[in-house]
């Protein structure tokens, strides 16, 4: 059942000396801080990649220390009695401060406050150097890999095809995500789903309906509970898990490896369904609710109606329709916590700074439910592009942790087989109504 709280999340980056853990969820705060304050309010999936990157590094950091679990395209295991916390900082401050270098002031204060806390000697300066390794790697495993390359957006308008969209008219933005080299699968276009239905279809006509009568901005079925669910999840998707996932991590007393796992899980699944999304995005560039409404005249289908003054609730972000990025970040986030928790129950509060609200989310499929709703309600996506986007995110999560983040023995090479009773989650329903 999903509620709207009163309180908000705990004090999840709070120190004591009975937790070491407090280093990676305080990195963690850290970076999305960072990367916040480096792209600035842009309507894209990008802050999924940069958090991708620096949990990968802090886990590596970790279990590279630590033990317990397969390292990330990595084989240095860290040297005995080193301190994993000063590992876990260091690799944290080097991969933002590669990535982000104009914030060298404050992620140097921070990297300083994070080793004064920790005893001075050996086992610190050990970690300080593994975790500069662990870093390296990272940043040199990401070179090359299609950051910023110009992929341009060559369909011309048509009916059915995107186009820019009130009321800034943007261009497609950050194309090159959807050709960017993922962190775990083998290709973007890995989990492509097929495309969606025709102009001149009864599931087309469906979608439209669905939308003009339920995203209008004004003048729509939505009760005051539904409107509220399309502001909840309409600002930065990406902060809101950091925050839930903090917030779990430090009310289940998660150890600092499996804090570090849990992190690298969810947000290296995030980061490769954010390019998964926007290479569908790309291939099939299918234009936005306000397009199809106002231009319904265009599409050949009977069963639709234009109306050239409908608005949406929500501003309509600058990238095409097919697929939702929402709906398939937050399907990889919840088949990402319910594999490495080994429970469909995910036990999060989710806060949104839009309606100043916090809710509880017991399952994953509440909350896939309640993004795919509120991308409809807010009149910017499709029901279809949802769905799919859902079911897209799921799959890249459900593979991603049949190959990396796996439990090792002991001699740290062999990882463990699944057994009979890590059954694989039932496919998430994604708000469709269908099993």
């Amino acid at each position: 059942m999903t509620l709207t709280a009163a309180t908000t999340p705990s004090a999840a980056g709070t120190r004591t000396a009975a937790d070491p853990a407090a280093v990676v969820r305080e990195w963690n705060a850290i970076a999305t801080d960072t990367i916040k304050a480096g792209l600035g309010p842009r309507p894209s999936g990008q802050a999924a990649i940069w958090e991708g990157f620096v949990s990968v590094a802090v886990y590596n950091a970790v279990a590279g220390i630590e033990g317990g679990y397969a390292l990330y395209e990595w084989h240095e295991r860290g040297p005995a009695k080193a301190s994993s916390a000063a590992a876990a900082a260091t690799a944290a401050h080097d991969v933002l401060l590669a990535y982000f270098p104009a914030a060298k002031a404050r992620l140097d204060t921070a990297y300083a406050d994070s080793l004064a806390a920790l005893p001075a000697g050996q086992a610190r300066d050990r970690g300080v150097d593994y975790g500069k390794r662990a870093a390296a790697r990272i940043i040199e495993l990401r070179e090359g890999d299609g950051r910023f390359a110009d992929v341009p957006f060559t369909a011309s308008p048509a009916p059915g095809i995107w186009r820019p969209t009130p009321p800034a008219f943007q261009p497609f933005i950050d194309t090159w995500l959807a050709r960017l080299r993922p962190l775990l699968l083998a290709s973007p276009q890995q989990f492509r789903p097929g495309g969606p239905p025709a102009l001149s279809s009864a599931a087309y006509a469906e979608d439209f309906q669905e939308l003009k009568a339920m995203g209008a901005k004004t003048g729509s079925g939505r009760s005051a509970q539904q409107t509220e669910t399309a502001l909840f999840f309409s600002g930065n998707l990406v902060e809101q898990v950091q925050t839930a996932v903090r917030d779990h991590a430090a009310r289940h007393r998660l150890g600092i490896t499996e804090t570090a796992r849990l992190f690298a899980a969810v947000n290296a699944s995030a980061t490769d369904a954010v390019i998964t999304a926007w290479d569908a995005k790309l291939h099939y560039g299918t234009w936005r609710p306000i397009t199809a409404i106002r231009l319904a005249g265009t599409d050949g289908n009977p069963a639709t109606t234009a109306d050239p003054a409908w608005e949406p609730l929500l501003v309509t972000p600058p990238h095409p329709d097919y697929v939702a990025g929402h709906t398939t970040v937050a399907a990889a986030v919840a088949r990402a916590l319910t594999g490495v928790l080994g429970t469909s129950h995910i036990d999060l509060y989710v806060p949104s700074d839009v309606t100043g609200t916090t809710r509880y989310y017991g399952s994953a499929d509440d909350l896939d439910r309640d993004v795919v709703d509120a991308r409809v309600w807010g009149g910017v996506h499709s029901r279809t592009a949802d769905v799919a986007g859902c079911r897209a995110g799921a799959h890249v999560a459900a593979w991603a942790l049949d190959h990396y983040f796996r439990p090792v023995t002991k001699n740290g090479t062999q990882p463990f087989p699944p057994t009979a009773g890590q059954a694989r989650p039932a496919e998430p329903k994604c708000g469709d109504g269908k099993p």
